[in-house]
């Protein structure tokens, strides 16, 4: 059977064909359709995505680069040793004068709680403190500090009023007795008009009235002996007896 009488006798089969030959020609022109918005949309998002992206920014070779860790301005570290040693020198004052420490007795007493807070302060301060000045340190470290120095200042402030305000008051009968005592005997102590068996009983009156109940430091001790061993006016070192002059003072024993 040749071509033609089969497609003759098999005519009909042309309907269904073609149907199948167009089914697939519309599925390639929608997948090709698709494929094709894909892209679009693809190329819209990459358009979208590089409008919206600031371009890189090339550092000249002549910027200078920023500083990371800045170095403190060497006045800013100047004004704060200032304050550190301002209160130092403010507590010392209490520190090393025992007249000062008789009056206010709780300034050194650590078992009060603001003494103790106030000398927590200072233990901070003095360990934060940079060596000089010119002390290259990070703003962090800067910044402790100086919270370190205002923590210590305003420590004091309250720990001093506080004992300005108890003066003797948390001490009992007896022993602020003793702590009259040691005063007067203080004053003849370091009164040069006394003489020097009068300053140095006197001393050790002092020494003994106040031991065990207020602490008084080796400076503060130093500082009272130089003063208890200065040598008597001139007039005053004339013996009764033979109107020559005293030996020159001993200094005083403990």
């Amino acid at each position: 059977m040749d071509f033609w009488q089969f497609v003759g006798s098999y005519w009909w089969l042309a309907f269904p064909i073609a149907g199948i030959v167009g089914g697939f020609a519309r599925r390639w022109e929608l997948g090709a359709r698709s494929r094709h918005k894909r892209r679009l949309e693809i190329l819209q998002a990459k358009a979208a995505l590089k409008a919206a992206t600031p371009p890189k920014q090339v550092a000249s070779a002549t910027e200078p680069k920023p500083i990371t860790k800045p170095s403190p301005a060497q006045p800013q570290l100047e004004r704060l040793f200032v304050a550190h040693d301002a209160v130092t020198a403010r507590w010392l004052d209490y520190e090393l004068d025992v007249a000062k420490l008789i009056a206010f007795p709780t300034i050194s007493d650590g078992r009060q709680p603001l003494t103790a807070a106030f000398l927590r302060a200072k233990k901070h301060a003095d360990r934060l403190r940079p060596a000089s000045a010119k002390a290259n340190l990070t703003d962090q470290e800067l910044t402790d500090y100086a919270n370190a120095v205002t923590d210590f200042e305003v420590a004091f402030d309250v720990a001093e009023r506080e004992a300005r305000r108890l003066k003797d008051s948390d001490f009992n009968d007896t022993e602020r007795k003793r702590l009259a005592t040691a005063r007067q005997l203080l004053a003849v102590a370091v009164d040069e008009a006394a003489t020097s068996a009068e300053r140095q009983v006197a001393y050790k009156r002092v020494r003994e009235e106040l031991d065990g109940l207020i602490v008084v430091s080796d400076e503060a001790i130093t500082i009272l002996e130089k003063k208890v061993a200065l040598e008597l006016p001139a007039q005053a070192r004339v013996s009764d007896a033979g109107g020559s002059p005293a030996d020159p003072d001993a200094p005083p024993t403990w």
